[in-house]
């Protein structure tokens, strides 16, 4: 056990705690609507939003994945970059747009707005089906960031020892989401965010200082992983790999349940805007966080003896980690590693009440008790929430971490196939709503069959066209199917005569009051 570092940590994850049951009483209102519980009252304003969506989007497993990719892979984890550049652009045009539709009809989640446009129970179902299948496994990838922080601690691996202070710290997270709901990881992101930013500045000072400077970190990578490969002949190579990740990414961001009920919380969509053209600053971290995988290689963390058994059991993941416990004294290796921890809860809680919600307003209302009250709305979504926790949380005890991982992937092509009933609907209602679930059939069976035909170690497919192979993201193929036949059955379905349902919203609901 590294006592000082776990003293640390415990200090910081009680004051965590706290925040979490204090949240309930923070900007006090009836938690036993569903719209205060699950959306914090819709009146989050720039500071507290601008914290909520970092915390939601930069994860545990960000903090880890990305710095794990450049010390394994080189070149090809700095794909995160262009991936942030090219989605906030996108949520700057349509998430106010969704917004103020939302907050005009009551929607809580994205499956409730295309219930709504396309009047269709059997698409709606669909949307939020896929969002919890998709949350899932990005739940227990934060679980894995866990793991390796208690690991790092010096808790055995693995075994009762090494899972009970993963189980408790996932039971506590259980409690003050249900007592809290939103309020709970909106407060506690203000605290994950400073943490993070603490971390990484203070790495990138003190790694470079304590080698010699930027030059020895970059003289000591293998000049293989500086750059992406070039392409053989009649391929693209790392090239078509590298952009289409970060097109599919960017795009698969919007659809997330967890993404989508933070932008829901926003007080207004001027808050919105303000919160696209400030979390760049979040971009820059993530950038830093990737030079990581480069100091840990100049380091040589996985070659020095204490850390091997760490490596053999998390691999590449144990980078950051090391990098950590082999440059700082143990009280700081504490606040870093509680960064990473606390970085796991945050978008944990959120992705949970999320699938909650999913579950409560697209299943239990629509087809179980559509009579139900406020306040049964929201006790249903609080005891869903601890079922998607703990299913997560067994996930990940009774599975080896490296399916959690291989499924996260799989999560990403299962989440993007929404993107044309969520965002093409914002804009227009000539889609079809049976083309669209033809569309959602057609790219969910496309991408779980090339998932299968890499045997989930990669997301991306090489795909072969006209004597050319064309690696890509597996996402963005399955959704350029999917588009094709949602675009080609919709003038067949309407020639067809098929009722294509009553539009709830109206063209001023999308746009600003003026």
């Amino acid at each position: 056990m590294r006592w000082g570092a776990f003293a640390v940590f415990i200090a910081l994850f009680a004051l965590v705690t706290a925040l979490g049951f204090v949240a309930a009483r923070w900007r006090k209102a009836d938690l036993s609507d569903l719209h205060e519980w699950g959306l914090g009252g819709r009146r989050f304003g720039t500071f507290v939003t601008w914290f909520l969506l970092g915390g939601d989007l930069y994860t545990a497993y960000t903090f880890i994945a990305v710095p794990a990719l450049v010390f394994g892979a080189g070149a090809m984890g700095f794909f995160a970059l262009p991936y942030t550049v090219i989605a906030y652009p996108l949520v700057f045009a349509a998430l106010p747009r969704l917004w103020r539709v939302a907050h005009r009809h009551n929607y809580v989640t994205g499956a409730d707005f295309v219930r709504g446009r396309y009047d269709s129970r059997t698409l709606a179902l669909l949307v939020a089906a896929t969002g919890i299948l998709a949350t899932m496994p990005y739940i227990a990838l934060q679980l894995v960031g866990m793991e390796v922080v208690i690991a790092a601690l010096g808790f055995p691996m693995g075994g009762a020892t090494g899972d009970l202070p993963l189980v408790i710290a996932f039971a506590v997270l259980a409690a003050y989401t249900y007592t809290s709901g939103l309020r709970a990881p909106a407060l506690i992101a203000v605290i994950k965010d400073l943490l993070v930013y603490v971390t990484v500045i203070t790495l990138v000072i003190a790694v470079p200082w304590k080698l010699g400077g930027f030059a020895p970190v970059f003289a000591s990578v293998p000049v293989d992983r500086l750059l992406l490969a070039a392409p053989p002949a009649h391929s693209l190579g790392s090239y078509s790999a590298f952009a289409s990740l970060a097109l599919g990414s960017a795009l698969a961001l919007f659809c997330y349940p967890h993404v989508l009920t933070g932008v829901l919380s926003a007080s207004n969509p001027r808050t919105l805007t303000r919160n696209m053209a400030l979390l760049p600053a979040f971009s820059l971290a993530l950038g830093l966080l990737a030079l990581l995988g480069y100091m840990a290689l100049a380091s040589h963390v996985d070659r020095l003896p204490e850390f091997s058994p760490y490596f053999a059991r998390f691999k590449s993941s144990f980078a950051v980690p090391a990098l950590i416990l082999h440059t700082f004294p143990q009280w700081f290796a504490g606040v870093a590693l509680a960064a990473i921890a606390v970085g796991a809860l945050v978008p944990a809680a959120i992705m949970s009440i999320a699938a909650a919600n999913l579950w409560t307003r697209s299943v239990y209302r629509e087809f179980i008790n559509p009579a139900c009250t406020a306040v049964q709305e929201s006790n249903q979504a609080k005891a869903a929430s601890l079922v998607v926790k703990f299913g997560a949380l067994l996930f990940v005890l009774l599975l080896p971490s490296s399916y959690a991982i291989n499924f996260q992937l799989l999560g990403g092509v299962w989440i993007i196939q929404i993107l044309p009933a969520l965002l093409f609907g914002l804009y227009t209602r000539w889609f079809h709503r049976y083309a669209l679930i033809g569309g959602w059939a057609a790219g969910m069976t496309t991408g779980t069959l090339m998932a299968l035909d890499l045997h989930f170690t990669s997301a991306v497919y090489p795909l072969r066209l006209l004597g050319w192979t064309v690696p890509g993201y597996a996402a963005l193929y399955a959704l350029m199917v999917n588009i094709i036949v949602t675009v080609a059955a919709t003038p067949l379905i309407r020639a067809i005569g098929l009722p294509a349902g009553v539009d709830s919203t109206r063209r001023e609901d999308y746009l600003p009051v003026e």
